[in-house]
């Protein structure tokens, strides 16, 4: 078999009807990005967690985690199914995250808070992504967005809940 692969897709490759896959593609590989970065803080928060909330935060991180891991899958094969590479390098993800470390080792209050940030800040991003999706013909990722805006709503409002405690 002498064929070559094509190893990087083409914009006209996507013939759905959707207007300016590139544009929306960057959009998602922001979210991509961002989602990455959450999912690493998450995780690591989980792991370090202690204090009389450990038990409630630990399984909560643990399942927005889960979430958000699945999600990436979905957010990077939109972006293929857009005609474009999804992100290769860990350099691109953090150039393009808007998520942020704390200099210090937080307390698990202090966890929960940045968390719920994060979240909010995700969603507010995703919102961005709809409204650029929007007049664009593209129905799929409008979808996308919605659902994953509708998780990092909800994951913020149940770690500010705990942090009210």
């Amino acid at each position: 078999m002498n064929e070559t692969l094509k190893i990087k897709p083409q914009s006209e490759d996507v013939t759905t009807g959707v207007r300016d896959v590139e544009g929306i593609a960057d959009g998602l590989a922001d979210i991509l990005a961002d989602t990455y970065r959450l999912i690493f803080k998450t995780h690591a928060y989980h792991w370090n967690v202690t204090g009389p909330a450990f038990y409630s935060i630990h399984k909560l991180t643990e399942e927005q985690y889960e979430n958000m891991f699945e999600a990436a899958d979905e957010l990077a094969e939109r972006i293929r199914a857009l005609g474009q590479l999804a992100p290769m390098r860990m350099n691109d993800i953090l150039e393009r995250s808007k998520i942020v470390d704390l200099d210090a080792t937080p307390s698990a209050q202090r966890m929960v808070e940045d968390l719920a940030q994060d979240h909010a800040q995700l969603a507010y991003r995703l919102h961005a992504l709809i409204n650029l999706v929007e007049g664009r013909q593209d129905p799929v990722t409008e979808d996308l967005a919605t659902e994953r805006s509708a998780f990092h709503e909800q994951a913020a409002w149940m770690l500010r809940s705990i942090a009210a405690s």
